[in-house]
């Protein structure tokens, strides 16, 4: 074994990979575990392609859908995500980093860094979710207690990316996984 290798590539800047398993845990033989029916989430921060944040664990109530387990965990994601990116901000005028992309678009009134990340969801329906800002009949429940980061992409500072479901690093965190699934992530 050689552990945890890491080899930082600062091209990559901050990434995001966000996953979840909906109700993954229920099981028809043992079905009154209450457990079993909340959904599974994970979800790691990277920076320079090195992990700095991951988790793992079961969300804290029911969702409704696989678009909404994914959604609750896009949303609890950039709950660590943009604190992150706050301190990277604030680090890197005393660090020397230089953090300028071409796809910051500066729209918002308020003080804006240069500081920007990439968020990775394989889930097409919470990923137009997240992208467009308009409530519709069948998700207008979800409201404004996992919308808090709509902000931030419209202004440009995290960008959502589609990644294909054998591509997310963060299936390790959600289910189990055939070996060479799990070594190849």
């Amino acid at each position: 074994m050689e552990g945890l290798i890491l080899r930082p590539d600062f091209t990559l800047g901050i990434q995001c990979f966000v996953d979840a398993d909906f109700a993954g845990a229920w099981d028809k033989e043992d079905c009154t575990d209450p457990s079993s029916i909340y959904s599974h989430m994970g979800y790691v921060i990277m920076y320079a392609g090195c992990p700095i944040l991951w988790v793992s664990r079961l969300q804290t109530e029911v969702a409704l859908s696989t678009m909404e387990a994914e959604y609750i965990a896009l949303s609890q994601a950039m709950r660590d995500l943009i604190p992150f990116m706050n301190l990277v901000n604030d680090v890197s005028q005393f660090l020397n980093i230089k953090y300028n992309s071409p796809e910051v678009q500066y729209k918002s009134t308020q003080p804006t860094s240069n500081v920007t990340a990439d968020l990775y969801e394989d889930n097409s329906g919470a990923l137009e979710l997240a992208k467009v800002p308009k409530m519709r009949l069948r998700t207008k429940y979800i409201a404004l207690k996992y919308h808090h980061f709509r902000e931030h992409v419209r202004d440009g500072h995290v960008w959502i990316h589609a990644i294909d479901t054998r591509e997310q690093i963060t299936d390790i965190f959600t289910k189990a996984l055939p070996k060479d699934a799990f070594i190849y992530l």
